[in-house]
């Protein structure tokens, strides 16, 4: 059966983001070139702009697919917990699940920073997992937590977060960052 034109303009937006995601694990944004990414999907030059204005933000579009699927995976696996305290922990173990997709480390840790800068990698965290952290931690801490010390520390720990999936990405012992994400949110409980 023929595709819809949309159906078609759909794929091709995948096969562009797919071939991108795949160069830009490999290579890295800076040393991945649009002819390549155009090879690798099997489309034109034209195709490629059609659906993103340039590299930048063909490069945006993977990594807002790849934060989108971190979470999802967050919500879909972290189970239903007795205390906030168990769903902050069962959402950390999941994200860090999420985050051992081959490149996903890098995409979003490494190369979406130095390419979008703080504040665009940050806008694209805030627009997925961000409010799940954020709303764990208000319950974890209390209600009566001002709004400007929640995100600072829903920033802190997100950070937290980042650089052990970092640190277990190169190797390091994730049962040793769990153990420690347990002993942080302790601590926030007891301050």
């Amino acid at each position: 059966m023929a595709r819809s034109n949309k159906e078609r303009t759909e794929a091709t937006r995948l096969a562009l983001i797919e071939a991108a995601r795949r160069l830009f694990v490999d290579r890295g944004y800076a040393d991945t070139a649009t002819p390549d990414i155009v090879a690798e999907a099997g489309v034109t030059r034209g195709a490629l702009y059609h659906h993103f204005e340039d590299k930048k933000a063909l490069f945006r579009a993977t990594l807002e697919r790849e934060a989108a699927a971190v979470a999802a995976h967050i919500d879909t696996v972290s189970l239903p917990a007795g205390s906030p305290r168990e769903a902050l922990l069962s959402g950390a173990a999941a994200y860090f699940d999420a985050m051992a997709v081959p490149g996903r480390t890098r995409l979003l840790l490494l190369e979406a920073p130095a390419v979008l800068g703080f504040e665009g990698a940050g806008a694209i965290d805030r627009d997925n997992a961000e409010g799940t952290l954020k709303a764990g931690l208000s319950d974890l801490i209390g209600k009566g937590v001002d709004a400007a010390r929640l995100q600072a520390l829903t920033d802190l720990i997100s950070a937290a977060f980042d650089r052990a999936a970092i640190a277990i990405e190169t190797g390091a012992d994730r049962k040793a960052y769990e153990d420690a994400v347990a002993s942080l949110l302790d601590g926030l409980v007891r301050a």
